[in-house]
């Protein structure tokens, strides 16, 4: 089974969610939205925010991440990519407007910019076998390096979470592994992030010290 055929579902999945909730945390499938920007600020150590800077997001959904750094008032540029043609209707309604951002749903359309971001794209694999969803990550790993040239970021659901609080249709990631495969194949200054109270961790890869 190809990634098309593992994402399709999940493309359903998701447009579900936003149908149901609409533009809210819950509409991606968060239990709030202060976990949801728990996750951001996780994620965004990656970038320094002092200075003006270009980030792709991966898996945007409905663009909160928008909302986020516009809040912070950070000097951004953004580009936001989903499969899910519902979560773009409302990133594009919110934003779309917003000279700073573009939302594109096909992966050719990137480009590189200085910083990638996914936040929750690792987590719903419904069908898929851990085999097809290891390597779905690993390619969108890769993915995310072409698309940061100063560095990228993701987060995913732990193996070392409690047995009883797993659900069989999500992904428990080994942090380990991940950040192995990220110091091998990626660089040499990659962080885990693994204490911030959420059954998930963190990866940050920067391209320089």
């Amino acid at each position: 089974m190809g990634v098309d055929p593992i994402l399709g579902p999940v493309e359903r999945y998701y447009t579900a969610k936003v149908l149901e909730h609409g533009a809210t945390a819950q509409g991606v499938d968060w239990n709030s939205r202060e976990s949801q920007e728990l996750r951001f600020s996780q994620l965004l150590k990656v970038v320094d925010v002092s200075q003006p800077f270009s980030i792709t997001d991966y898996g945007c959904g409905y663009g909160a991440l928008v909302a986020y750094m516009s809040e912070r008032a950070y000097p951004f540029t953004y580009r936001g990519f989903d499969i899910s043609e519902g979560m773009l209707d409302r990133a594009r309604h919110a934003y779309g407007d917003d000279p700073r951002c573009e939302f594109v749903t096909k992966k050719d359309d990137l480009q590189p910019g200085d910083y990638a971001v996914a936040s929750g794209i690792f987590n719903v694999r419904l069908e898929a076998s851990d085999e097809e969803w290891l390597d779905y990550i690993l390619e969108t790993v890769s993915d995310l390096d072409k698309l940061g040239t100063k560095g990228f970021a993701f987060n995913a659901l732990t193996r070392y979470s409690d047995a009883d609080r797993m659900r069989a249709n999500l992904y428990y990631a080994d942090p380990l592994h991940l950040f192995d495969h990220c110091k091998v194949h990626h660089s040499k200054w990659v962080a885990l992030l693994h204490d911030y109270g959420l059954y998930e961790f963190t990866i940050v890869v920067r391209k320089d010290a």
